[in-house]
């Protein structure tokens, strides 16, 4: 089983593939939800944005001012020296559990497989919560953060909805992209859609 919890396992992938890879979704899949959450003039800190083409197509879009954090030193360099030409568009090595930020800094942070990827490591709901935490400091009162998973709610939201974020949570599913002709087409429902986990700070609970 690959160690996605693992910073190790991140450096060798990305020294050993430097192709951009998305996890899950494109910004096409996306785009109909987040655009309800999310405006082009929002700080936006991209969660273990890897290499993922996701901050990209937003750029073109018109989401200029998109912080970009990864644990991979070679993934951030590489994607820094890649988008050098993009004002707005920033790349940081940096952990998760330690966010370089001061508080309030951010409107919208944005988690595409990344909260998954520490839930399937070694000490998982420990990490979890360090990075939720520091999500929730960094967020401004308003700021929502939107965490793109596979995982079901009855696992998500134990994480999402402890008292301390204070965070409202709505959840949107959204279909896997057809991976070719692989997909099949009997397998169980739950089992085709992605999850979207709005989290929307400083909202009285529903």
């Amino acid at each position: 089983m690959a160690q996605y919890g693992k910073p190790e396992y991140w450096e060798e992938r990305y020294t050993r593939d430097p192709e951009p890879f998305d996890w899950y979704q494109r910004w096409a899949g996306l785009k109909d939800t987040l655009l309800d959450y999310v405006q082009q003039t929002n700080q936006i800190m991209m969660l273990g944005a890897g290499n993922s083409r996701l901050s990209e197509e937003m750029y073109e879009e018109g989401f200029k001012n998109i912080t970009n954090i990864d644990i991979s030193n070679v993934v951030t360099k590489a994607m820094a020296e890649k988008y050098r030409d993009k004002p707005g568009m920033s790349y940081q090595q940096m952990d998760g559990r330690a966010l370089e930020f001061p508080d309030a800094n951010f409107k919208v942070v944005l988690d595409k497989a990344t909260l998954d990827s520490i839930l399937c490591g070694e000490g998982s709901t420990h990490n979890a919560q360090k990075v939720l935490q520091e999500i929730s400091r960094v967020l401004m009162p308003d700021g929502v953060y939107i965490a793109i998973s596979h995982g079901q709610p009855s696992y998500r939201l134990t994480y999402l909805q402890r008292p301390e974020f204070g965070w409202t949570v709505k959840i949107f599913t959204v279909q896997k992209p057809m991976m070719g002709m692989t997909a099949s087409l009997s397998s169980d429902d739950k089992d085709n859609v992605h999850y979207i986990y709005v989290c929307v700070k400083g909202e009285p609970g529903a």
